[in-house]
C-alpha cells in the first residue's frame, strides 16, 4: 500500500472508528464488538505509525475516550488518565520492545539488580477510575471521560466493597509498607505521610452477577447486555446510587499517582495493598520479553476460570524512571501496552471467493481473505455457505470484513465494514456449470448442485470422508495422498483402498517401503467397523454423525441385529425395505432426510458399492451399547463448545448410555443445550427458543 492509498485508508478507519465510539459512548448501542473495534484500531495505529504526517488532532489513535455524559458533575484530573495500544502477537511486542529502546537511546534494556524489566497485569475488561482521598477519606472519584475531564461519580464508587472509604491508620500502613520490603517508602512516610493520595484502577461486574443481572433484565421483559463491561458501564452511571448499590460491581486498584518514593510499577501495587487497596494477586513480575510471553500462555488456558472477564495482559516498564522518560504517543504512554489475548473477532480483506464442490456435489463458496489471527489461528478461508448468504451479508470481493471464530466453530464472516469501499470491488456472481467438471447446476432452495453424480471433485470429496475421523478413521491417508491413489488411477473408489498392495505405493514419489507398509497396515486394519460410523462413512446426503446414530439405533432395536450376525449386503437390503414412513419414524429424521436415505438405498450403484466392500473384507462390529438406566429416556441433547472434563464424545457416550438422546440441531423439541467453552450459536439459539441449559457442572451432575 503506498502512502496515498494510506490516507484514503486511515480517513475511512478514522470516520469508521469515531462513529462506533460515539455508538458505544453516548448512545450504548455498538455496531461492532469489541474485538473488531480493536482490529481496526491496531490497523489505524500501525498506518500512522508507519507515515507519521497521516496523523490528524481528530484521530481516534489521539484520544482516550467519548465525552462525558450529561447528568454528571465534570472533574478535571490533576493528571491525565492514559489508555494503551494493543498487541496481538509476540512479533507486534517485538516490536514494541524495539521502539521503546530506540526513543530511550538504549541498544538494549538494561536487566536490573533490584527488580525485573517488565510488570505484568491482568487486562479487566473493566472501566478505568481515579480515586482521591484527603485526610484518608475518600472525597472524589470520576471515570475516565476524554483522558483531561471525566465524570464525577463519588457516590456511586462508594457502593462498591472493594472501594475503602477510609484508608489504614499511619501506623498500620507503616507496618505493612515494612512486611511488603519497601523500607525506603516507609522512611518517606515517616517523615511526611501523605495528607492526599490519589489512585488510579478498574471497576469491573464479576461474570457471576453478570448472568444474576442478565437474568433479572430479561424475567421483567427489559433490554439485557451483550457483555460484563457494558454492564458495568451502565451500572456506574446510573444517576441513582441505590442501583449501582444493586449491581455488586468490583474494583481492582493498579496505579499510584501521588510521588511517595515509589521506584517501580510493582512498587506501587505494593504500597496501594499496604494502604487498604484491593489489587490483583494474579499481577506478576518478568524479566523479559520470554517471561512475558509464558505468563500470556498461561492466561490464555487459565482465563476462563476466573471469576471475571480478562481481554489480555497489559505490560509495563516496570521502572518508573525509564516509563517517564519513554513520554506519551498519541492516547498511550510508550513504555506500556495491552497485550490482547487471539482476539475472537477481527477485521481483514476478502481477495477473491472461489467455489468448492462437496462430496454431495453441493458447491459452496468460500471466502479467500489476508491472513488474521481469530481465536488462537491464523484464517485465510471462510465459508459463505451459498449464494443467499453472500447476498444477505452484501458482500463484494475486496471488501473489508469482520471475521469471527468461537471454540472450534468454522470461522465465518460475520459483517461487511461497507464504509471502507474505495469503489473498487466486485460483485460475485455464482457459476452456471460445475467448475470441476463442466456440467450444468440444479437449484435447490439455497443450493446450486452439479448433476453430475459421477464429478470427479464429488468423488474425491466422498473418498476424504470415508476415511475420516468419524468414519472408517484411517489415520495417515491424508487428501494429497487420495489424490494421488485417484490420479494414478489405483482406486475408483474407497472400497479399492482395501485392495491395495505395498507393491502398488511404493512406485508414488517420495513414498517409500516403510511408508507403504504403514499405509497398507492404517487401512487393513479397519476393515471391522460399528454399524453408526459405517452409514455416517457412506456419505449420504444429510446423514451426519448423529443422524447415522438414530439410524443404526432404530436397525438394532427392530431386527435385533445384536443377536446375530448382519453382513453389510444384509444391512442393505434391511434398509432398502424401509419405506419413508419407516424412517420417518426416527427421531430427527423428517421428511428430507428420510427421502435421502430411501433414495440412496434404491440406487443399484450404490448397492454394489455395499457389495463390493463385502467383497473386499469389511464387515460390521455389534455396536449396541448398553443402557445402564433409562434416566434420561426421552431427553434430547445439544452439545456446544469445548468440555473440560471429557472430551464432547465422551459426553455423548454418556448421554446416550442413561437412555438419552444426542441431537446437533437446537428446536424447540431440544430438552437441554450444554453449553461448554467458547460456544458456538447453538447456545443463543436456545436462548431464543427458552430451551434449558446446562453448564458443565450441570451435566455432570445428571450424569453422576
Amino acid at each position: 500500500m503506498n502512502k496515498e492509498e494510506a490516507k484514503k485508508r486511515a480517513e475511512k478507519l478514522r470516520n469508521l472508528i469515531n462513529r462506533e465510539r460515539y455508538l458505544y459512548h453516548v448512545v450504548n448501542e455498538p455496531s461492532l464488538s469489541p474485538d473488531a473495534l480493536d482490529a481496526l484500531k491496531k490497523e489505524l495505529f500501525d498506518l500512522e505509525n508507519r507515515y507519521p504526517d497521516l496523523i490528524t488532532l481528530d484521530s481516534p489513535t489521539q484520544r482516550v475516550a467519548g465525552k462525558p455524559l450529561k447528568g454528571f458533575k465534570k472533574v478535571q484530573h490533576t493528571t491525565r488518565m492514559l489508555s494503551f495500544n494493543d498487541a496481538f502477537s509476540e512479533e507486534d511486542m517485538k516490536d514494541w520492545q524495539r521502539r521503546v529502546e530506540n526513543v530511550l537511546g538504549d541498544n538494549k534494556l538494561s536487566k536490573f539488580d533490584f527488580y525485573s524489566l517488565f510488570y505484568c497485569e491482568l487486562k479487566l475488561d473493566g472501566l478505568a477510575i481515579s480515586l482521591r482521598y484527603e485526610q484518608g477519606v475518600f472525597v472524589q472519584g470520576a471515570t475516565r471521560g476524554d483522558g483531561f475531564i471525566g465524570e464525577d461519580v463519588t457516590q456511586n464508587l462508594k457502593t462498591i466493597e472493594a472501594i475503602p472509604l477510609r484508608l489504614l491508620e499511619k501506623e498500620e500502613v507503616l507496618k505493612n509498607l515494612k512486611h511488603e520490603g519497601l523500607d525506603h517508602i516507609v522512611e518517606i512516610c515517616k517523615r511526611n505521610f501523605p495528607d492526599t493520595l490519589e489512585v488510579r484502577g478498574e471497576v469491573f461486574l464479576g461474570i457471576e452477577q453478570f448472568e444474576r443481572l442478565n437474568k433479572e433484565l430479561k424475567s421483567r421483559g427489559e433490554k439485557t447486555y451483550a457483555n460484563p463491561r457494558n454492564l458495568a458501564v451502565g451500572s456506574l452511571r446510573q444517576l441513582d446510587p441505590s442501583i449501582t448499590a444493586s449491581r455488586h460491581l468490583d474494583s481492582f486498584a493498579y496505579d499510584l499517582v501521588t510521588d511517595l518514593g515509589q521506584r517501580t510499577h510493582e512498587e506501587e501495587h505494593r504500597i496501594l495493598k499496604a494502604f487498604g487497596f484491593t489489587t490483583n494477586p494474579h499481577n506478576e513480575h518478568a524479566q523479559d520479553l520470554d517471561e512475558v510471553f509464558l505468563f500470556h500462555k498461561k492466561w490464555t488456558t487459565k482465563r476462563e476460570k476466573l471469576p471475571y472477564e480478562i481481554d489480555g495482559l497489559v505490560v509495563i516498564l516496570n521502572d518508573n524512571a525509564l516509563f517517564d522518560r519513554a513520554g506519551v504517543v498519541g492516547k498511550a504512554p510508550r513504555a506500556a501496552i495491552a497485550y490482547k489475548f487471539s482476539p475472537k473477532e477481527a477485521t481483514t480483506k476478502v481477495i477473491e471467493i472461489k467455489i468448492q464442490v462437496g462430496r454431495t456435489g453441493v458447491l459452496t463458496p468460500v471466502a479467500v481473505m489476508e491472513p488474521v489471527r481469530v481465536g488462537g489461528i491464523t484464517i485465510t478461508h471462510a465459508t459463505l455457505h451459498n449464494d443467499d448468504e453472500i447476498k444477505r451479508l452484501g458482500l463484494k470481493i475486496g471488501d473489508t470484513v469482520v471475521v469471527s471464530r468461537a471454540g472450534d466453530v468454522i470461522p465465518r464472516i460475520t459483517n461487511v465494514l461497507k464504509d471502507l469501499r474505495t469503489g473498487h470491488e466486485k460483485e460475485f456472481h455464482m457459476p452456471v456449470k460445475c467448475p470441476v467438471c463442466g456440467s450444468y447446476l440444479e437449484r435447490e432452495e439455497v443450493y446450486y448442485r452439479c448433476t453430475n453424480k459421477e464429478c470427479y471433485a464429488s468423488r474425491r470429496e466422498r473418498l476424504y470422508h470415508f476415511v475420516s475421523r468419524k468414519a472408517f478413521d484411517m489415520r495417515g491417508l491424508g487428501s494429497k495422498l487420495l489424490d494421488k491413489f485417484l490420479d494414478e488411477s489405483l482406486i475408483v473408489d474407497a472400497a479399492d483402498l482395501f485392495t491395495l498392495k505395498k507393491e502398488d505405493l511404493e512406485i508414488l514419489e517420495r513414498l517409500g517401503e516403510k511408508s507403504a507398509e504403514n499405509i497398507i497396515r492404517a487401512i487393513q486394519t479397519k476393515k471391522e467397523i460399528t454399524l453408526p460410523r459405517f452409514l455416517y462413512a457412506l456419505g449420504i446426503l444429510h446423514i451426519g454423525e448423529e443422524t447415522a446414530n438414530a439410524l443404526s439405533g432404530y436397525v438394532h432395536t427392530r431386527y435385533k441385529i445384536q443377536d446375530t450376525r448382519y453382513t453389510i449386503v444384509d444391512i442393505g437390503t434391511i434398509l432398502q425395505n424401509l419405506s419413508l414412513e419407516d424412517l420417518q419414524s426416527i427421531p430427527d429424521i423428517g421428511l428430507k432426510v428420510a427421502q435421502s436415505i430411501y433414495d440412496w438405498f434404491h440406487e443399484d450403484k450404490n448397492i454394489k458399492f455395499l457389495q463390493k466392500l463385502e467383497f473386499v473384507g469389511v464387515r460390521i462390529l455389534d455396536s449396541s451399547y448398553q443402557i445402564l438406566d433409562s434416566r434420561l429416556k426421552g431427553k434430547s441433547f445439544v452439545l456446544t463448545g469445548s468440555l473440560e472434563s471429557m472430551s464432547r464424545e465422551e459426553a455423548k457416550e454418556k448421554i446416550r448410555a442413561l437412555g438419552g438422546d444426542i441431537s446437533e440441531s437446537v428446536s424447540k423439541k431440544t430438552s437441554y443445550v450444554v453449553v461448554g467453552n467458547d460456544p458456538g450459536s447453538k447456545a443463543e439459539k436456545a436462548k431464543q427458543l427458552g430451551v434449558p441449559i446446562f453448564s458443565e457442572k450441570e451435566l455432570l451432575d445428571v450424569l453422576e
